[in-house]
């Protein structure tokens, strides 16, 4: 189980290398500053809508991942395990080279929202959960690795939101930070977006990259069990 929660733990921190939420939660800071406005309401509320979709959809995927299983009564054999490290490993590869686009600012529409009705953000948040939860791919191998425990533990749920929590936790940081309101809060924050944005795509990049190439590697190692 340690060894569970540290790769988890791993996972939940690159996760968090996200640069649209952090791009988002900037834009709010920045933009509650010019119009002399607290980033409080809005910030939270987007970090509390981020935090809510991606833990929902995290444990209905556990769940549907396990009745999935139970109704196929599906069993790992070597033969499936290395054709499907062969898969995801290329696919990893793929994602390293060919990094999908991503957004990295705010839509005009919330920065508008955030100047009257800063809840509104939760339900931006809610939407760019719903959307990055499908698609992250540190975040489906966590949900795999929880999926695959037998008997899931009584935690698991919790264990899923507090992946949720740490996928966030950059957002929190800068929101926290805004808040200093001295001038050495104001550099940190600075160097930590500067920092996230430069360095957090690449990061992500060759972690995929080191992780498909261990993965292919394992499986040409196991030829023998392909078939």
């Amino acid at each position: 189980m340690t060894v569970l929660l540290l790769s988890l733990t791993g996972l939940a921190l690159l996760d968090s290398l996200n640069v649209l939420n952090i791009g988002v939660v900037s834009a709010v800071i920045y933009g509650s500053r010019l119009n002399r406005q607290s980033a409080l309401p809005g910030g939270a509320s987007f970090i509390a809508g981020l935090l809510t979709a991606t833990s929902v959809f995290g444990m209905c995927a556990v769940l549907g991942l396990g009745l999935l299983t139970d109704l196929t009564n599906f069993h790992l054999t070597p033969t499936v395990r290395y054709w499907g490290e062969i898969v995801l490993g290329l696919v990893l590869i793929a994602l390293a080279v060919f990094p999908l686009a991503a957004q990295s600012a705010a839509p005009g529409w919330a920065l508008a929202a955030m100047r009257e009705r800063p809840w509104l953000l939760g339900f931006l948040g809610a939407a760019i959960g719903l959307g990055q939860a499908p698609t992250a791919v540190p975040y489906l191998a966590g949900l795999a690795m929880i999926s695959a425990l037998h008997p899931l533990p009584p935690t698991w749920p919790l264990i899923v939101v507090l992946y949720s929590a740490l996928t966030v936790l950059p957002c929190v940081v800068l929101l926290g930070l805004s808040t200093g309101g001295n001038r050495r809060a104001d550099q940190a924050q600075r160097w930590m977006v500067r920092s996230l944005t430069r360095y957090g795509p690449m990061a992500v990049r060759i972690f995929f990259l080191v992780a498909g190439v261990v993965l292919v590697a394992d499986a040409v190692v196991h030829a023998n069990t392909w078939w």
